[in-house]
């Protein structure tokens, strides 16, 4: 009699339309197709131009900052900030290079080395696979699209969070970082354009005149 009942069951579903299986899968295949539809989007980008507002706390501090980032593949990627001007980060595909007007060195670290916070958006840079990049992945949906959150692999002792808001159609629109000590990073990134002519030299460094280039680790 109960499969008797499930057979009708089953055909029912069918005549409708509806698939036969648990709710639980169909959460889990929707969370697998948004992560997908990132991936894809970004494995089939090969440069960006996006405005960034920045927003740090912690260590006492309280910062914002805006300006554009560029990106382009493989491995390049610049952030010009606006105030101050002259301000950069480069990542050149070998090195990454910091400097701020005014000061008397300008810091390089090599890009298998770098520990910096704005170094997730590298896996936009490759072929993406979320899944391989986070750790504990999940996803939220929220009202403008989903929410995708883990832990960067190599970066567990530094952060403790990584959100990524992105549209129903994969684009990332904001990002934030929740590191360990309870600091925390924010990007929201508008007015983005997709494979814009860029050329390698738009991501090259020469530090000013006067400027002594040091070995290290990134200022926050």
């Amino acid at each position: 009699m109960r499969v008797a009942n499930f057979a009708r069951m089953a055909l029912l579903v069918r005549v409708l339309g509806f698939p036969l299986v648990p709710p639980s899968l169909l959460i889990a295949q929707e969370k697998d197709a948004v992560v997908r539809r990132v991936d894809d989007h970004y494995n089939h980008l090969n440069s960006l131009r996006t405005h960034y507002a920045e927003h740090y706390s912690g260590m006492g501090m309280d910062r914002t900052e805006e300006g554009t980032l560029l990106l382009k593949k493989p491995g390049r990627m610049r952030w010009s900030y606006a105030a101050p001007v002259g301000k950069v980060f480069v990542l050149d595909g070998k090195f990454a290079w910091f400097y701020t007007p005014g000061d008397a060195q300008a810091t390089r670290v090599p890009a298998k080395q770098l520990d910096d916070l704005r170094s997730p958006l590298r896996f936009l840079l490759g072929h993406t696979q979320l899944r391989k990049e986070l750790e504990n992945l999940t996803v939220v949906a929220d009202d403008s699209g989903y929410r995708i959150s883990g832990v960067p692999k190599g970066m567990e002792q530094r952060v403790k969070l990584l959100s990524l808001w992105v549209t129903a159609a994969g684009a990332i629109e904001r990002m934030r970082l929740e590191e360990v000590d309870g600091a925390a990073t924010e990007f929201v990134f508008s007015d983005m354009k997709e494979n814009v002519p860029v050329k390698d030299s738009d991501f090259g460094f020469v530090p000013p005149e006067g400027v002594t280039v040091v070995q290290g680790l990134p200022p926050i």
